[in-house]
């Protein structure tokens, strides 16, 4: 994906120069973070940013002190983009209708439909947990459960909201390589009982990008969507980082759901530009009965919808989420062509989106703590692992 971005991109040997002199040239903001190793990127991002960690993980004492501005730490750390701030700007001039009834949130949901090429349902939450949640919990009943990776956010990152919102249908993990399941992985689980003591498959929930930063190709989710018709399944996609899948794979939103088989797709804002707020889009209108009143009831109905929907319109229109994410994506090979070769660290898993798996060193992890860099850690096998996402952040927006 790099090739889109040659208005922003230093070549190789340029960066790898600026990485032994020091010097300081502006083309973005990258951001890391930790948990599972996580950074996120800007449209002005700095390129000393990434060069004096970089410089910091070959040579513990180089000076890669951060003043803040700009973490490494998560795309959730960077502010919003230019297109959204303006669009909740003009959200806020005068009064509008309360709790969706308003203009923007009609522009936004049509800016959806026109974007995905069909007539879906779509509806507004405030974070990517309550989206997910809901959204399951519109599928199965509380006697059903959930099959998803092992490594899924609703797995292990959402408190059990899933199963609190589905009045307890219960998940059940299947195996993934690179968080990515598979139809016999499906198959496995969904078979392995079919008597009445055990919770009765209804739903594969399976995330585009993947939780280690993989994605899925259109023809592996029609392979998991036949499967899913064959064993009476519903499809839910987690697109949290949907942006950056698209981008990758230079698909269209389309493409990559419901014309490859998604019934229910929850589209991230969040780690896109967006201050707040994810898009649940049914393509099954049937199962998005009633969704309104769980919104509702889950606290997920803002008064002033608008701005939660305005947002939207400012990505959607001219297409500035998919800039982003392209930037994103370009960042996070940067990043990764730039530690690749050097000495103790090692790349866990391939660049296909914005995240950045690496494997350090103690000394490399402390050294860069102690210069202001936050991380999150995932141990394994007694060696740490870093999760490194980019994101698109712009200064314009923090």
């Amino acid at each position: 994906m790099i090739e889109h971005h040659a208005q922003h991109r230093q070549p190789l040997e340029q960066v790898q120069r600026l990485v032994a002199s020091g010097q300081k040239r502006r083309v973005g903001q990258i951001h890391i973070a930790p948990e599972w190793g996580i950074a996120s990127c800007s449209q002005h991002m700095t390129e000393p940013y990434i060069v004096a960690t970089v410089r910091t993980i070959i040579a513990h004492k180089e000076s890669a002190m951060t003043d803040q501005s700009q973490q490494f730490a998560s795309d959730n750390y960077s502010g919003i983009c230019p297109e959204a701030w303006a669009a909740m700007e003009q959200a806020n001039k005068g009064h509008q209708r309360a709790y969706g009834d308003d203009q923007w949130t009609a522009r936004a949901s049509d800016d959806f439909r026109r974007l995905f090429e069909t007539d879906c349902e779509v509806f507004f939450a405030f974070n990517g947990t309550a989206a997910n949640s809901l959204a399951l919990s519109s599928l199965c009943q509380s006697y059903h459960s959930v099959i998803c990776s092992e490594t899924a956010h609703v797995e292990t990152d959402e408190c059990g909201a899933p199963e609190f919102f589905s009045n307890g249908s219960k998940l059940l993990t299947a195996r993934s390589a690179g968080g990515k399941l598979t139809p016999e992985s499906i198959r496995e689980v969904a078979l392995k009982r079919q008597d009445i003591h055990y919770p009765k498959p209804r739903v594969v929930t399976l995330t585009q990008a993947t939780e280690v930063g993989g994605v899925y190709q259109p023809e592996e989710l029609k392979a998991i969507s036949a499967t899913c018709k064959e064993l009476g399944l519903h499809l839910h996609m987690d697109g949290a980082r949907f942006s950056n899948a698209c981008a990758f794979l230079e698909a269209s939103p389309a493409e990559l759901t419901w014309k490859s088989g998604v019934d229910v797709l929850c589209f991230g804002g969040t780690k896109n530009g967006m201050s707040v707020g994810e898009a649940i889009l049914f393509f099954n209108h049937d199962l998005a009965e009633d969704f309104d009143y769980r919104c509702k009831q889950a606290g997920q109905l803002a008064s002033k919808m608008r701005f939660l929907s305005a947002p939207w319109v400012g990505l959607l229109e001219n297409d500035a989420w998919l800039k982003h994410a392209r930037h994103a994506n370009h960042c996070a090979q940067l990043l990764a062509e730039l530690v690749k070769d050097i000495p103790g660290v090692e790349l866990m898993f391939p660049v296909q989106a914005n995240g950045v798996f690496l494997q350090l060193s103690q000394p490399a992890i402390a050294a860069l703590t102690a210069r202001g860099w936050r991380f999150y850690h995932l141990h394994r096998q007694r060696r740490r692992t870093l999760h490194v996402l980019v994101g698109h952040r712009r200064r314009a927006r923090a």
